[in-house]
């Protein structure tokens, strides 16, 4: 009798622990020697963003590093303005760009998961634009006029998540690209006037690709399409959805398209560099193949870029990375399955290669076996960043999630990104 019983709290305490486990997954500060970090070699990144801002590289970083779910480094370094010699606060609200990709993507799921949709369902079920699509085969760069054949087949939802649709960017993509998409009036979606997604969309779907679907990873506005397939299906804006479905339940109260006014003050100040390379405050409105606004977040804005529009700070994005380093769910919230993540950190592209030589998922670039070596993030880590010399990644091994947040346009010092994360492991004890 005494062993049934023994056996059945066993069972009863196992199953305790499982479900506190599975709800306590939340960001909370801890000490790194308790996490397995050296505090003393963790204080190396301290140094190192000190000498970019000693040598006028660099204004300013956040960064947050947390290691099974506890936070072991998140800190304001530098200044927010140079000018005043006013500190950046950790909680300084950026430009997050691109980082917005992983969200749009995570939405995409959601409705995924609700039986809205199949990735391999062709995007013009949704969007009638897309229909019949072309691929370009000529283009004369003189006067911007181009021929185009048909294309294979239709593209998809999931080409889109893996950026293989032959969509490109308009500012920042191919010199083709941004002539082909300037000309037709479309833009990359931030930093722009008061434009809306559902017109800038329309009118991509009547250009032609830039490579038959699924045979090439180009980088481009797929993400944008996607936001504006979430609006189409969900009924709602992208705004809208962001807020209810993802931001409320996780608890990020610092991210969003355009700020209220009480958070405007909280926007980091965005820079640029002199010819020298040296970072200097961006002007108010900068020329990046057409007019950039370069404090678009405070502005009363319509276009919700899918691939670029959001501003967050460290800790809010921090939870977005530690629900999926969770599985899908946040502090007792379940946002994705486990099979969906799973899904969106597995290799989507086959044998197509990016320039890094890593693969590409549902919306994240990945580290495969192949390539592990090359950097301290081990095989299965999940990362992307932003225009504005933002990364962040995700590593299951080691359960961290890391986020620098750099304010900076364009930035020839990028090699910060890829001595913050040898900072960071070389912390590991």
């Amino acid at each position: 009798m005494k062993k049934v019983s023994l056996s059945f709290w066993l069972i009863i305490s196992a199953a305790t622990l499982q479900a506190q486990s599975t709800t306590a997954k939340a960001l909370l500060p801890g000490s790194p020697e308790a996490a397995g970090i050296s505090a003393e070699r963790l204080s190396r990144i301290d140094t190192v963003l000190k000498e970019y801002i000693d040598k006028k590289w660099l204004a300013g970083a956040t960064a947050l590093v947390a290691k099974d779910g506890k936070i072991v480094y998140y800190k304001g370094i530098g200044y927010n303005d140079l000018s005043t010699k006013t500190p950046l606060p950790k909680d300084a609200i950026f430009r997050i760009a691109s980082q917005t990709k992983a969200i749009t993507t995570t939405g995409i799921m959601m409705l995924y998961e609700e039986g809205k949709l199949l990735l391999d369902d062709a995007v013009s079920n949704y969007i009638p634009e897309f229909k019949n699509p072309k691929v370009l085969d000529k283009f004369n760069m003189a006067d911007t006029t181009y021929t185009a054949v048909p294309a294979k087949r239709e593209i998809t939802i999931r080409d889109l998540l893996t950026h293989t649709s032959g969509i490109g960017y308009a500012q920042i993509g191919s010199p083709v690209a941004k002539a082909m998409y300037y000309k037709a009036g479309i833009v990359d979606g931030i930093g722009v006037d008061r434009l809306l997604l559902a017109n800038q969309m329309k009118a991509l779907g009547s250009l032609p690709l830039l490579h038959q679907p699924g045979e090439q990873f180009t980088y481009g506005l797929n993400t944008d399409l996607l936001g504006y397939l979430i609006e189409v299906i969900s009924g709602t804006s992208l705004d809208e959805f962001f807020s209810k479905r993802i931001f409320e339940p996780l608890g990020m109260k610092d991210t969003y398209f355009y700020l209220p006014a009480s958070k405007k003050s909280r926007l980091a100040v965005l820079y640029t560099e002199d010819k020298d390379r040296k970072v200097m405050k961006a002007p108010d409105t900068m020329n990046i193949t057409g007019n950039f606004y370069s404090n678009y977040p405070n502005s009363n804005g319509t276009y919700f870029s899918g691939g670029g529009g959001l501003c967050s700070t460290a800790y809010d994005y921090a939870v977005f990375m530690q629900m999926l380093l969770n599985g899908g769910q946040y502090n007792g919230k379940r946002i994705l399955s486990k099979s969906s993540v799973r899904m969106m950190t597995t290799n989507q592209i086959g044998q197509i290669n990016l320039s890094s030589g890593n693969k590409f998922g549902l919306g994240f670039e990945i580290v495969p076996e192949s390539n592990s070596g090359k950097s301290p993030l081990p095989e299965g880590s999940f990362f992307w960043g932003g225009m504005f010399s933002s990364i962040y990644w995700i590593d299951p091994k080691e359960r961290i999630v890391a986020q620098l947040f750099i304010n900076q346009y364009p930035d020839s010092h990028t090699d910060i990104q890829n001595k913050f994360k040898e900072l960071v492991y070389q912390a590991i004890e």
